[in-house]
């Protein structure tokens, strides 16, 4: 039966192939794939240029990749990755060899920087110029070559060539249309994690002010020649001063190696506060309390709520510390941010005592409830620390920032009111747990960039480590796009059958997870 089938197919195609139109198209059809083979050969070539800037030699080039977007490889600091446009050619820029002479000369002279900026622009447009004339006269030629040797007709190669012709104009009509200035200010970057904060830059708009982004284009290579002249001193980080720098942490879960994490951070983004939003141990016990003393060697004030798997001792613990500031409903203004936050009502340090009576609905009441009186006190906080999200949720329209953690996975959403909530990762790795998967939870942890004048977040840096550790980083810029928005009340009242909680301050809530009951109670959101 296969085999007839089989013939049968076979016999239909014979008789199309002999159909003088289907071979008259086909033909053309042929045409066509050579020429856009050819040019597409000939693009990739012809992509590749060096051309100087500055005191180094830069290689650009022209790769295939879905997705398209430029790449800027600064070796051996890593990779800034930019989402400038789509399609399925994208642009890659790599430093090959810096001359020692020149960079000499800028690293003695005070104001060489100043006079390099014109010429790193200058040079750099030249090059991507060459770049893309040198790729599109070798693409048509070749385009033109593939029609001729091929079918060896001159009308054909000329049909190739306007193939690779309209497909040039395609992919140039396709980036202009995906265009992406925005990508310039929100870079993702990977590579060594000490030398991050110098490629990436401040919390400044630079596509607001492409002046600026050129100096940096200068800082960059000048910092670049500095690392390769004198190996021994990595370039100085120079945040912006009109920024107050918040390193956000979460559920560090007793792994010292965060430690090593959160204080190279600190000290290479200059932080002006850090802020835990909990689970800092694991079980809570008498022992884990010594895991705290490494917060006085921070330097920086660090604002800590409770987690779930932290206990009232562990609170205490944090207390002691001379930099730290506890904050169990109560609001503190720290390094001129006015802050609120509140530690969670559960402790359940271990799955057995994972099912509690505080679901997400009842969380996210008393949420509600801690909000309304922060309003009635006639304060309005720069933002809210809460360790479960759905308690965040509750103070929607009270503050501009809610910050969280509790699930592990770092995510960040717009409320309706207008609020943004902040859901970190865990910067400790979860901790021994984080072990029992396929793979190894990653370590993250945020920096938050807020403006000194207004108290509004303008941006912010989510920092993850993967399995190389603190020898490999990736980093990821994000920019606020309404900065100045008005909060308003949330858009969605809590749940009308919502326990009302008693007026009593958290530290009076329990510390170890109510009986178990014949009902199946709600389970609180995934996450330790």
């Amino acid at each position: 039966m296969f085999v007839a089938h089989l013939r049968t197919a076979l016999a239909l195609v014979r008789t199309a192939l002999s159909n003088p139109r289907v071979r008259r198209w086909g033909g053309v059809f042929a045409v066509v794939i050579a020429g856009l083979t050819g040019g597409l050969i000939g693009l990739l070539l012809g992509g590749r240029i060096e051309t100087p800037v500055g005191p180094t030699d830069v290689s650009l080039l022209l790769r295939p990749r879905w997705g398209g977007g430029t790449t800027i490889q600064v070796p051996p600091l890593g990779a800034l990755n930019l989402d400038t446009h789509w399609g399925p050619i994208a642009l890659e820029a790599r430093i090959t060899e810096l001359r020692p002479e020149p960079a000499r000369e800028l690293i003695e002279s005070p104001n060489g920087l100043n006079g390099l900026t014109d010429q790193i622009s200058d040079q750099l447009r030249h090059g991507v110029i060459v770049l893309f004339l040198r790729a599109t006269a070798l693409a048509l030629t070749l385009s033109f070559l593939a029609g001729l040797v091929l079918f060896r007709s001159w009308r054909r190669a000329l049909v190739s060539l306007g193939a690779s012709v309209a497909g040039m104009l395609v992919l140039t009509l396709l980036a202009w249309l995906t265009f992406n200035p925005q990508a310039v200010a929100e870079p993702r970057y990977s590579g060594l994690l000490a030398n991050a904060p110098q490629v990436v830059g401040d919390a400044r708009s630079i596509v607001e002010r492409f002046s600026a982004y050129r100096a940096q284009l200068a800082r960059l290579v000048g910092n670049v020649s500095k690392l390769y002249a004198a190996t021994s001193s990595l370039p100085t980080y120079e945040p912006d001063p009109s920024t107050l720098r918040v390193l956000h942490v979460s559920d560090i879960h007793l792994n010292p190696a965060a430690w090593s994490v959160i204080r190279s951070v600190s000290t290479q983004f200059q932080v002006n506060l850090i802020v835990d939003s909990g689970d800092l141990t694991d079980h809570g016990s008498k022992p884990e309390e010594k895991f705290a003393d490494d917060i006085e060697s921070l330097k920086v004030p660090y604002v800590f709520v409770r987690g779930n798997h932290d206990s009232q001792s562990i609170q205490r613990a944090v207390d002691r510390q001379k930099n730290a500031v506890v904050l169990d409903d109560k609001l503190q203004e720290v390094s001129g941010l006015r802050i609120y936050g509140v530690g969670d009502p559960r402790f359940t340090p271990d799955k057995t005592t994972r099912d509690d009576n505080l679901g997400a609905d009842q969380l996210r009441a008393r949420g509600a409830q801690l909000a309304q009186k922060v309003r009635t006190s006639g304060q309005t906080p720069d933002l809210v620390v809460t360790h479960d999200p759905n308690e965040g949720e509750g103070f929607s329209g009270t503050t501009p920032i809610v910050l969280s953690g509790h699930g592990h996975k770092r995510a960040t959403r717009l409320l309706p009111s207008g609020t943004r909530l902040f859901v970190q990762g865990s910067t400790g790795g979860a901790g021994l747990r984080g072990l029992e998967h396929e793979q190894p939870t990653p370590i993250e942890l945020s920096v938050l960039y807020f403006s000194r004048a207004t108290h509004r977040l303008q941006g912010w840096d989510d920092l993850r480590l993967g399995g190389l550790g603190l020898s490999s980083a990736q980093i990821e810029r994000h920019l606020e796009p309404a900065p100045d928005r008005t909060i308003g009340t949330p858009t969605s009242p809590a749940p009308t059958n919502s326990p009302t909680f008693p007026s009593l301050p958290p530290s009076q809530w329990p510390t170890e997870s109510p009986p178990a009951t014949s009902s199946t109670p709600s389970r609180p959101p995934e996450g330790d």
